[in-house]
């Protein structure tokens, strides 16, 4: 995509193989400061992967994961998150022994701040976005949407430069959904976070999003804005109609 705003997160042709199994071959992703990139796909196509990637979770096999232009493809998740990437996780992955704001200070902590400036932090980051009520609430008995929410804060801790979102959306309302696109479109337009947005929710991918990309069988097959997804053939082959229910 154009406009490589000097500071950028991207994969440049990464390939990861699994034995004799590629599950990402050749791909090639920028996401850029104050912007919301969608990544859509069919199951397996490799779209968790390339985030546990992009966060360190997983090293390339081949191709480079660029920070700022400097490759960090070998970097462990530990230190791609102080050097500001920050993730969510498809299931929830809270401490369930904890209350909501020890969640998000224990981020803090392991970011190298001490206990107070962590939970000064952390009240900040639950007050911005609006559920400062659940500070004191154990996260073990934590509805779903407010788990997710409260997996969202962590992230948030310390502003992180990009936010990579796996399946936020994932068993919310169409309401709910609504809700998650509002707080989303602030992260990047107020905070100015590069997000990275997984979904299975097509229409919530294209209605926050300048630019979309689409796996396919761990290849990128169409990029582009909402308009050049939703006339791709390529896509309407690869998702059986799934642009369409965006529409």
């Amino acid at each position: 995509m154009g406009g490589d705003n000097t500071f950028s997160l991207a994969a440049s042709g990464v390939t990861v193989a699994f034995g004799g199994f590629k599950a990402l071959t050749d791909v090639t992703l920028t996401v850029t400061p104050g912007a919301i990139h969608g990544l859509i796909g069919p199951n397996g196509a490799g779209k968790t992967t390339l985030v546990n990637v992009l966060t360190g979770f997983q090293e390339p096999t081949t191709g480079r994961i660029l920070l700022g232009g400097r490759d960090v493809g070998a970097h462990p998740a530990h230190l791609l998150r102080r050097e500001g990437v920050a993730r969510t996780f498809q299931a929830g992955r809270l401490f369930t022994g904890l209350d909501v704001l020890d969640n998000l200070a224990v981020t803090g902590v392991g970011l190298g701040h001490s206990r107070h400036a962590s939970e000064v932090e952390a009240m900040r980051v639950l007050s911005w976005m609006g559920v400062a009520d659940l500070a004191e609430k154990p996260a073990a008995g934590l509805p779903y949407t407010d788990e997710r929410r409260v997996g969202i804060a962590r992230a948030l801790m310390f502003a992180p430069s990009f936010l990579l979102l796996d399946e936020p959306a994932a068993g919310m309302s169409e309401a709910e959904a609504d809700d998650l696109a509002a707080l989303i479109a602030r992260v990047a337009g107020e905070l100015g976070t590069g997000v990275l947005l997984i979904e299975h929710n097509v229409g919530l991918v294209l209605s926050v999003s300048s630019h979309v990309y689409v796996l396919d069988a761990g290849q990128v097959i169409e990029e582009g804005d909402r308009s050049a997804i939703t006339a791709s053939q390529r896509v309407r082959d690869a998702y059986f109609g799934a642009d369409q229910e965006a529409a």
